[in-house]
């Protein structure tokens, strides 16, 4: 009788059903373990569209569709061109980003810690997501990326510090870990997925989820001020009116850097307690 593997060691055992705590709590357990090596005490997370593309590439692809010559009766041809014209303006998004994220890592760098303050995180994809590892990684700090694990999504950008992209498979638990180290957000305009995220931080912020004080910002007035309308459900008593306050929007890199670094001083650059001291690594929450 041949002999047969451990219950741990046994990939059919590992992916079945039976074993799916095993593999969500691997997807808390193996982070954890990273960020304490690489000693990440807390983020601040970029999220964004995956469709905005750096204004290089941008305007690249419109000087490609132009070259294919005077096209104007073509109706298909003239949709191509809105399209790539729009790219390029949706590109300053990226570019805000990039900045931004530099900006941050930069000033992070100068601080006296042992460990990593305030690192530049994003959801590891293309768009505003490398565009915020970029920034980071151009200012020499370290970045992360965590990514989900999807059938027809891109893979990881290659800004990510290495060591720091992960990969997930539940989105729960990916969404635990953009909530877990982050002391501030800034919301760039994006679809579903980030409005997703959006409300998810503030639904634990509104209801004393976290025991931290976090910052959420949205960058682009003209963008959010179009697709989001918070006024109104305080107005029929959905929220509370002092639940508006949860959301500061601003402009340029320069204004939001300094709302960023306003809030991160005031609020976790304190003297840790002996017990976070200890434990570098690890944010406080609630539960």
């Amino acid at each position: 009788m041949s002999q047969q593997p451990m219950a741990y060691l046994s990939p059919d055992f590992l992916e079945s059903d039976e074993a799916r705590p095993i593999r969500i709590l691997s997807e808390y357990l193996e982070p954890l373990r990273r960020f304490k090596d690489q000693k990440i005490q807390d983020t601040v997370v970029f999220f964004g569209s995956a469709r905005v593309d750096s204004r290089e590439r941008a305007e690249r692809a419109l000087q490609t569709l132009r070259a294919r010559g005077d096209r104007s009766a073509d109706a298909k041809y003239e949709q191509e061109l809105t399209k790539s014209r729009k790219a390029v303006e949706w590109a300053r998004y990226y570019e805000d980003a990039r900045e931004l994220a530099r900006l941050l890592t930069s000033w992070s760098l100068t601080l006296q810690s042992e460990n990593h303050r305030f690192v530049v995180t994003s959801g590891g994809g293309p768009g505003i997501m490398e565009a915020a590892n970029r920034g980071a990684r151009e200012a020499g700090g370290k970045t992360i990326g965590l990514n989900i694990r999807l059938p027809f999504e891109q893979g990881a950008n290659p800004y990510i510090t290495e060591g720091l992209h992960f990969e997930f498979h539940y989105f729960f638990m990916r969404k635990f870990w953009f909530a877990y180290l982050a002391k501030a957000l800034v919301i760039f305009p994006g679809g579903f997925g980030t409005c997703d995220e959006l409300f998810e931080i503030l639904t634990l912020v509104q209801t004393d989820k976290l025991s931290k004080k976090i910052e959420v910002i949205l960058y682009g007035r003209d963008y959010w001020s179009h697709v989001l309308h918070f006024k109104p459900m305080a107005e029929w008593g959905a929220i509370a009116e002092d639940d508006l306050g949860l959301l500061t929007k601003c402009d340029t890199p320069a204004e939001a850097f300094e709302r960023l670094r306003a809030h991160l001083v005031t609020h976790h650059l304190e003297p840790a307690t002996p017990q976070e001291a200890a434990a570098p690594g690890i944010a406080k929450t609630r539960g």
